[in-house]
């Protein structure tokens, strides 16, 4: 069993920037592979970053490539994402999750763990 905690969403400016973190509990976090998904009010979950256990390998929405970076301290069994040059399109709950595997995936089925989700809001 692993529990996720995220942490950091709030209100920010678009242009603006913010960092979301996601602190695991639980059996060992350093096997998992971590994502990040988002969801917007009426639309379905959908994929925003990756990252494999190892911190190694990761990926990226297209929507958000370039502007989010993902990255993992496993010594502190947390998972961050750096949010730059925010739009009002990003304002959604952003959701931590662990997979079900050490290698990196993008799929929601693909997570067997999930936190309660965070908050974003930019504006415009």
């Amino acid at each position: 069993q692993v529990q996720l905690v995220e942490s950091g969403g709030g209100l920010v400016q678009a242009g603006g920037s913010l960092t979301l973190s996601c602190a695991a509990s639980g059996r060992t976090f350093s096997t998992n592979a971590m994502g990040w998904f988002r969801q917007a009010p009426g639309k379905e979950r959908e994929f925003v970053a990756a990252i494999n256990w190892s911190g190694g390998r990761t990926s990226y929405a297209d929507s958000v490539k370039g502007r989010f970076t993902i990255s993992r301290d496993n010594a502190k069994n947390t998972v961050y994402l750096q949010m730059n040059s925010l739009k009002p399109e990003d304002t959604a709950i952003y959701y931590c999750a662990a997979a079900r595997t050490t290698l990196l995936r993008t799929a929601t089925y693909e997570y067997e763990y999930w936190g309660q989700g965070t908050q974003v809001t930019v504006s415009s």
